[in-house]
């Protein structure tokens, strides 16, 4: 029933403090002058400082005993945040020389969303003096996160705590409902980039991120960028301003923090620590992507196994951890401990998984070896994701693979026949997006995509012409290319979305980097690209059409 720092508290002295548990104070009242009489008697004698948590029907709940500068206040996650964001708790403690609230105070109020902080002076003769307190207040322009009160005696502390918690509550919950839609039931996030890149190739990033987040369904709140010397091995940010940021993240409503920049497992648990709120990474939001779209049973497997690898190391001994992380997998075995139990039953998995995954393998390759030795040119479209490289296979070959206006919308490889004039035809197969900072184990989950690549006679890469950044996207695909060394396979530049650009620019552009312009929209646009197709492949039939 007590709780905190009990070295040297004689057995009498905690029985008398247990009595505090479970008592009552009438609703509307703070705290009742009997209660702080005795916190303050039982603080004064002990030279320490004494803490309770009461509910909104005005039980103890929790008695914390701590040293003579602090209180350490137990965990309360088990207490739920309620439409407002309020945990329907408060935190009433001493200050042995009745000084103000610290600020670990007013972090711990914001953190833990508690409904007041208050701090009950000790006077020389153990009596109650001067009361300071505080409260969260809704999103305002001066950026408070709290307000600080103070009362001259617990005498005077006449606020009437039911009426005043009821208009916080209805008061927060309509700035809420100003910025957020309280009936979605989405993931509500806020973006955070702590970055030393440039300023440009910080922004470019978050925005890319904020796509990634709208292709999962997860409804965007804020961004936040940090400028960083250099970056805290234990948050990432320093612990100040991760503070500032949940604090920043729990008065909007956001139920999620997407980090542009790959978390270590350690910084993950740091920064779940001081929040109840779910934390992820960019690596992380593109793997669960993967897992949504993902159909054939190669991209299943293959998105499993990097789901795995990618939780393996971050499994951690708190109880909620796995299930933030992709829900609960194991349980408890004989002698194991459900981490142990947890760990053991992934690596398993793993294995099995890439048994699986080089059986799938093998019958790939069989299948690319009669394709092969029937001797029909093989062309792989590659290029950024929602450059159009799926509008542009459906046009080209009549097809109907799936398109849509969202980031990786192609997982899984499709492949299809285009048909020339005198019975010759080519396949061509549409591939996985590639994206910027595509760390190596996800480009790893998509093997077999890679492999229709290593066997293609001529790669299209796609580019939307129409995107201000088609430049910088041009480079991370041929650099990703080149890491894979595939830039050894000829390759034709195809600018996609002329219809979206000035015809001057895309002809100088065009001519500037020996590019072929295509709106995938238009087939009649389609001639010139044929052409240089059939004049590749087929060099004497080239004039044929």
């Amino acid at each position: 029933m007590i709780q905190g720092h009990l070295t040297g508290l004689k057995p009498s002295q905690i029985k008398g403090l247990e009595r505090i548990y479970r008592r009552r104070i009438p609703p509307d009242q703070v705290v009742s002058v009997e209660l702080a009489r005795y916190l303050t008697e039982q603080s004064s004698a002990l030279r320490r400082q004494i803490g309770v948590i009461l509910d909104r029907l005005g039980t103890v709940i929790h008695v914390i005993v701590g040293d003579d500068r602090e209180i350490v206040i137990p965990d309360l996650s088990g207490f739920a945040l309620g439409r407002s964001g309020l945990r329907g708790l408060r935190c009433i403690h001493t200050h042995l020389k009745g000084e103000p609230l610290s600020q670990d105070d007013l972090t711990d109020l914001a953190l833990l969303r508690l409904d007041l902080m208050v701090a009950l002076g000790v006077g020389g003769d153990g009596l109650p003096g001067a009361v300071h307190y505080a409260h969260i207040l809704p999103p305002n322009p001066e950026e408070k996160s709290v307000e600080i009160l103070k009362a001259p005696s617990v005498y005077d502390f006449d606020l009437d705590f039911d009426q005043f918690i009821r208009s916080l509550e209805a008061e927060l919950e309509g700035k809420m409902a100003e910025t957020v839609d309280l009936s979605d039931t989405r993931e509500k996030a806020i973006l955070i980039s702590v970055s030393q890149e440039s300023r440009q190739e910080t922004e470019d990033s978050l925005d890319e991120l904020t796509e990634l987040a709208r292709t999962a369904d997860v409804v965007v709140l804020d961004r936040i960028v940090q400028r960083a010397r250099q970056l805290n091995p234990k948050y990432l940010m320093g612990e100040g301003k991760v503070k500032e940021v949940v604090i920043r993240a729990l008065q909007q409503g956001a139920t999620l923090l997407i980090f542009d920049q790959d978390l270590s497992p350690a910084q993950v648990r740091s920064i779940t620590e001081i929040t109840e709120i779910k934390v992820i990474d960019r690596s992380q939001l593109i793997l669960d992507i993967f897992a949504r779209r993902a159909h054939t049973l190669d991209g299943k497997v293959q998105v499993e196994l990097a789901q795995l690898k990618y939780i393996m190391p971050r499994l951690v001994g708190r109880g909620t951890a796995l299930s933030r992380l992709m829900g609960g997998i194991g349980g408890r075995g004989p002698g194991e401990t459900k981490l142990e139990t947890d760990r053991r039953r992934i690596r398993d998995r793993i294995t099995r998984l890439e048994k699986q995954l080089e059986a799938l393998s093998q019958g790939r390759r069989q299948r690319r070896q009669r394709r092969i030795r029937a001797e029909v040119p093989i062309v792989s479209i590659v290029g950024y994701t929602n450059a159009g490289k799926s509008t542009l296979l459906n046009a080209m070959t009549q097809s109907a693979v799936l398109t849509e206006d969202l980031l990786f919308a192609t997982l899984d490889t499709a492949t299809r026949r285009l048909r020339f004039p005198l019975e010759r035809e080519v396949i061509i197969t549409d591939t996985v997006g590639f994206i910027r900072k595509l760390p190596k184990s996800l480009m790893g989950a998509f093997k077999a995509t890679l492999e229709e690549l290593e066997d293609a006679d001529l790669l299209l890469h796609v580019v939307d012409l129409s995107n201000p950044r088609f430049e910088e996207q041009m480079k991370s695909v041929e650099k990703i290319l080149a890491d894979l060394e595939l830039d050894r396979i000829p390759t034709l530049l195809v600018f996609n979305k002329i219809d979206l650009v000035d015809p001057d620019e895309v002809a100088a552009y065009c001519r500037r980097n020996q590019a072929i312009g295509v709106s995938a929209r238009n087939r009649t646009t389609f001639l010139p690209l044929l052409a240089e197709l059939q004049r590749r492949f087929w060099p004497d039939e080239a004039g044929t059409h």
